[in-house]
């Protein structure tokens, strides 16, 4: 059965002003004081002053301000990803980019490299939120993605990703999400509890989209799948941040989150995100 909780844009569930797009960012400003510090339990402050945006906040903006700068004609959407992942992370240098990647930044030529790391799904939750179709989120996510990492596998991992923020944006039940993911993407054979102990760093898709999802299907709330997305350790930052693009397309954000994860942001970053909402 579908159910009603989020539009597009305008009000959450308990009627506070939308938040769309800083679940992904929430994730990684949360996550990103474990990334190399593990913390295999659902019991820890959400946010402290060792917290920071990282470069899955910082691209996850930048992919929003490429589909903001299309005005809705995405036929140039891959150029544009391209030129404000570019602009924008290069003011950010030290914000945690792989290696690959930052060569890519800096690059004369920026080519794809047949990547499938984990950053081609940390960056797509704005095609999720803005798309108007299932096939139109899936589309953005590809043209978004395949300029860096075009593997099969990190088309995959933001197609799944997109998939899951606009299945749950659009009012489908944890249930249907997850047949749709099993069906299509992965196997999700497994459950938080059992891999905690055992689950690893791991910068592949095929290693943390999965994992990230499970974090949200198995929760209870936004704040609850952040929680789960940490417990399990590995890549916190960026499985954080793509359970809570998913979490927040489902559950809305509390507003005293949202207020706290703003504190974190920069003018020229607010500006951004406020673009991308309003």
């Amino acid at each position: 059965m579908r159910v009603t909780r989020q539009p597009l844009f305008g009000k959450s569930p308990d009627g506070k002003d939308g938040a769309i797009m800083i679940g992904a960012i929430i994730g990684d400003i949360v996550g990103s004081r474990f990334e190399w510090n593990n913390h295999r339990s659902k019991d820890f402050e959400l946010f402290t002053p060792a917290c920071e945006p990282t470069d899955d906040s910082i691209m996850t903006l930048a992919i929003a301000k490429a589909l903001i700068s299309c005005k809705g004609d995405y036929s140039s959407l891959g150029e544009k990803a391209v030129y404000w992942m570019r602009k924008i992370g290069q003011h950010y240098p030290s914000c945690g980019y792989g290696g690959c990647f930052i060569e890519w930044m800096f690059s004369d030529n920026p080519r794809p490299y047949n990547s499938f790391g984990n950053g081609a799904a940390m960056r797509v939750s704005a095609c999720g939120f803005i798309a108007k179709s299932l096939d139109e989120a899936k589309q953005l996510s590809k043209s978004v993605t395949e300029v860096t990492h075009n593997h099969p596998a990190g088309i995959k991992g933001a197609e799944a990703t997109t998939t899951a923020i606009f299945l749950a944006r659009s009012g489908e039940t944890i249930d249907e999400i997850r047949r749709v993911i099993q069906e299509s993407y992965y196997p999700l054979d497994f459950t938080l509890d059992g891999i905690r102990n055992t689950y690893r760093f791991n910068e592949t898709c095929q290693q943390t989209v999965p994992q990230a999802i499970e974090a949200f299907l198995e929760s209870t709330s936004f704040e609850d799948a952040i929680r789960n997305a940490i417990s399990i350790g590995g890549d916190s930052d960026t499985l954080a941040a793509i359970t809570g693009g998913i979490a927040e397309a489902y559950y809305g954000i509390p507003e005293t989150i949202r207020q706290s994860a703003e504190k974190y942001l920069n003018p020229e970053l607010l500006e951004i995100l406020r673009e991308f909402e309003y």
